[in-house]
């Protein structure tokens, strides 16, 4: 794909009028109120992973509603200090898959929770466990149509209440240190990231990558791709629905999330990507901070892949992301120092292994 956005210049000063709901506040804190006397875990069983650095917990806490959600939660073997930690959300049509699947961030010392999609799962990886027993209103076939007609009914009101109550389950496992919590996501997953970051105020960091769900008004308008395709094939059957579906879409804006947020804040975005178009992750990266006072002072960071598409900076971005937010939950820790090489005479771990067997 050829650059079709807005050149880079443009894209750094990017700072459009995105409309928002005057009931935005009002409609978040009365959605998350709902369940704020409602314990956050329900169920904790460990896993036999087969692998042994690391110990896994199968995780059930309670999202929307009430409703059951499942987590991955990994830690490193053989540690009982409270660690700095890490809640991950998922791409779109993805689900928490297998155990053994995301180990980056407890290899490299954190806890993590790896938060199921509710309704999500089916459309690659290796699926998820985590149903919506209120998908009933009409919407087209994908997640992100599901009840776009009225906010209320929306199935991103549910999944991101889910998120931020996955920041309160991970807070109450043991091993973890609560102040030391950070968000992170890609696509979908992204979104949803900044959105708690929108929602949880004492977040201690956000790491996003091609964050859906930014700048959606001009997201259906600029794409075919899914999953904003999804949203104008609706509009194309249900031709006098625009006016409703863009009221919802209004109270979902990552954007809008991005201006209520003070974390400090890693993204990655690929210039080629058709899927979130660039503009979309500038205009919610440069609203950052904007309404908590805090834009001038945030602490930002941007990596762009000017020849890259969907898949952004891939492992060379996830390198970065591990300095960076070493830095910022574990300031003046030095990183573990290598082992030393093999000689003569000691001989490499797998040779000794080799000759053990």
């Amino acid at each position: 794909m050829a650059l079709f956005d807005l050149p880079l210049d443009q894209l750094e000063r990017y700072v459009p009028a995105v409309p928002e709901p005057a009931d935005f506040d009002a409609f978040w804190r009365t959605t998350l109120k709902q369940d704020e006397a409602t314990p956050v875990i329900i169920d904790v069983r460990p896993v036999d992973s087969g692998l042994r650095l690391v110990d896994t917990w199968d995780v059930t806490f309670a999202g929307f509603g009430g409703d059951p959600v499942r987590a991955w939660y990994t830690r490193p073997a053989q540690v009982d200090a409270p660690l700095p930690a890490v809640v991950e959300y998922l791409g779109y049509g993805r689900g928490r898959g297998l155990p053994h699947e995301r180990l980056t961030w407890a290899a490299a010392g954190h806890a993590h929770l790896l938060m199921d999609s509710r309704g999500q799962g089916d459309q690659y990886g290796n699926g998820g466990d985590t149903p919506d027993p209120r998908s009933g209103p009409l919407g087209g076939p994908g997640a992100v149509t599901r009840g776009i007609l009225s906010p209320e009914d929306y199935y991103y009101r549910r999944l991101i209440t889910d998120s931020v109550r996955a920041v309160a389950a991970l807070r109450a496992l043991p091993g973890v240190d609560p102040a030391r919590v950070a968000a992170l996501g890609n696509s979908q997953g992204g979104g949803l990231a900044l959105a708690v970051a929108g929602l949880v105020p004492d977040l201690a960091a956000l790491m996003i990558s091609a964050p859906f769900l930014c700048h959606l008004q001009r997201a259906i308008e600029i794409t075919d791709a899914a999953p904003y395709g999804e949203i104008a094939g609706f509009l194309a059957v249900h031709r006098e629905a625009e006016e409703q579906v863009r009221r919802t879409l209004s109270y979902v804006d990552g954007v809008s999330f991005a201006r209520r947020a003070k974390a400090p804040v890693h993204l990655g975005v690929g210039l080629r990507d058709t899927v979130c178009p660039p503009s979309t992750v500038f205009a919610a990266y440069n609203h950052y901070g904007a309404a908590t006072g805090t834009a001038a002072t945030a602490d930002r960071t941007v990596h762009v892949y000017p020849f890259n598409h969907h898949e952004g900076g891939e492992a060379l971005h996830t390198r970065r992301q591990l300095a960076w937010l070493d830095a910022r939950l574990r300031p003046g820790q030095q990183p573990p120092h290598p082992h030393p090489a093999p000689t003569a005479a000691s001989p490499a771990p797998a040779a000794a292994a080799a000759n053990s067997v």
